[in-house]
């Protein structure tokens, strides 16, 4: 294993010196000495507190190789096993609970209600796969033909890939390992680069809860990585949530390469407003949709189209709820802002200028976060909930992915305007309408183009049980991830027709002796019924 090295179990790294991120391989923890790395930030202070090795081919490839060799006895290991493994695994996540949240706040900036409701929602997934031998339970059918019985069957493909996004360290990880490895294959994780120490403490516990080695193994790193893994040959399938342009790539280079490819990629998703919607719940979901996670994730509701009246009765109230979200470090537990900040410099200044753009292009921005000022922690990513208001279609802001606590608000005569105007972007991935008709809710979520759609729900994001059904350029592939779809992508189906032959009490063969005796005989390809002679007159 060229230029890596065992290391301690923890980092005895010197004070005043970043931790070097490890990896994952052959069940041992390795460091990757002698490779460029990256920065790992807290962007609520803007330090430093590690740094990533940028893994190349060959590191891919041992673990690549370690997933293979374990794959034989792994996929032999009954589900009932497996789904056990993975009910310790819940347990050690539970008692852990706490430590995986505050990594999550720390690395990436979530605030603690945050990144515990993200946190449960990988566990819901932890749960869902411990269901697995439901879940891999086949189809039967007796006398398909005469003394022909068929079945199918759920088989692991082989070795699958995880690469994850920076914007929710633990669940979406959790999205993929666990369902992977229940059904019977080996995992190699690479972890978004800006987010890596959570997905590492994750792994550590499904470890202690007793994973076989080279059954899950991790790389950290960047476009290196990828690509060695997207051309592996041993690579069988790859799951990927990050942004459009990305998700088309995995797409691409995966399925040309051979592999079977779920690519989750980015979005812009509406919020139509009714003129009879429920002010102060339909302001508190907005709110929560658009701002929650400070923006940085693929559901946030980023464009609010308000119907007729509907802007004169609910802007008022949101402009108050949004000009009084508390802005700080999420870092300090005794002390949670609203909202933390966004994930780097690099990103803050990009959503900065979108909504500079949308200024600059006709649009009205009502509450500017771009001048919030936090004190305790000066050198933080921090950016204050935004509104922009009056945006039109053809503006940049309105057809880009912001990924920042920015809500753009539309404004159209009636619902068949605000269809449309939604159903223009490129995206897919979720909608919702606020109303009290119920003729207008039904007629929303028949026409709008997106696979995730909400009722009086900001969020539509699904639970473990139902698959993330992104449409059209926030998904690129034919299965989804989670639910049934999630199981179908993770395995691959067997038929199996089975007839026996020999002597015996009710013996088919007797049957058709006696059946061909008489002048009828079974064709036994087909299970038609064939005359073998004239029948008299």
């Amino acid at each position: 294993m060229s230029h890596v090295t065992k290391p301690a179990r923890r980092s005895n790294a010197k004070e005043g010196h970043k931790s070097l991120v490890r990896g994952f391989i052959g069940g041992e923890w390795v460091e990757f000495s002698k490779r460029e790395t990256g920065p790992v930030y807290n962007p609520s202070r803007g330090e430093v507190i590690a740094e990533v090795p940028m893994c190349t081919k060959e590191d891919v490839d041992l673990a690549v190789e370690s997933a293979a060799a374990a794959f034989p006895a792994w996929r032999e290991t009954p589900p009932v096993e497996r789904a056990r493994l993975f009910f310790r695994y819940r347990q050690l996540v539970e008692e852990n609970f706490d430590k995986i949240c505050a990594s999550v706040s720390r690395e990436h900036g979530k605030t603690l209600a945050e990144a515990r409701g993200s946190a449960y929602r990988g566990i819901e997934n932890i749960e869902y796969a411990c269901s697995a031998p439901t879940l891999l339970m086949g189809d039967t059918l007796e006398n398909l033909a005469r003394g022909v019985d068929c079945e199918t069957m759920l088989q692991p493909l082989g070795v699958c890939v995880g690469i994850t996004p920076f914007n929710f360290p633990a669940m979406v990880p959790m999205w993929m390992f666990p369902l992977a490895l229940v059904c019977g294959n080996t995992f190699v994780l690479k972890p978004s680069e800006k987010v890596p120490l959570t997905a590492l403490l994750i792994i550590e516990l499904l470890e202690k809860a007793g994973l076989p080695k080279g059954v899950l193994n991790v790389v950290p790193g960047g476009r290196e990585s990828v690509d060695a893994l997207l051309t592996h040959p041993k690579v069988k399938a790859i799951s990927f949530v990050g942004s459009s342009p990305v998700a088309k790539y995995i797409y691409e280079t995966g399925t040309r390469n051979g592999k079977r490819v779920q690519a989750n990629g980015g979005a812009k998703n509406y919020v139509v407003v009714m003129p009879d919607a429920d002010v102060t719940r339909t302001v508190e979901a907005l709110s929560t949709a658009a701002f929650g996670c400070a923006g940085e994730r693929c559901m946030a509701g980023s464009t609010a189209i308000a119907v007729g009246k509907a802007a004169e009765r609910v802007l008022p109230t949101l402009l108050e709820v949004a000009r009084a979200i508390k802005v700080g470090p999420t870092d300090v537990a005794k002390s949670q802002p609203d909202m933390g900040p966004v994930i780097t410099a690099q990103h803050r200044d990009r959503v900065f200028s979108l909504v500079e753009s949308g200024a600059k292009e006709g649009g009205k921005i009502i509450a500017d976060g771009r001048g919030v000022k936090v004190p305790d922690a000066p050198n933080g990513f921090f950016m204050g909930a935004t509104i922009v208001d009056q945006v039109q279609d053809g503006m940049t802001i309105a057809r880009e992915e912001v990924f920042g606590p920015v809500l753009n608000v539309m404004r159209m005569d009636d619902l068949d305007h605000a269809i449309e105007a939604a159903n223009k972007s490129a995206y897919g991935n979720g909608a919702a309408i606020f109303t009290d008709s119920g003729k207008a809710a039904r007629e929303f979520k028949n026409r709008v183009k997106a696979g995730m759609v909400g009722i009086n729900i900001g969020v539509p994001a699904t639970m473990a049980m139902f698959p993330f059904t992104g449409w059209d350029e926030s998904f690129y592939g034919d299965l989804h991830i989670q639910g049934k779809e999630g199981v179908q992508f993770y395995t691959q189906q067997k038929v199996v027709s089975t007839r026996w032959f020999g002597d015996g009490v009710g013996d088919v063969w007797k049957r058709l002796s006696a059946a061909y005796k008489t002048g009828r005989l079974l064709c036994l390809g087909c299970g038609d019924r064939r005359r073998t002679s004239r029948p008299s007159r």
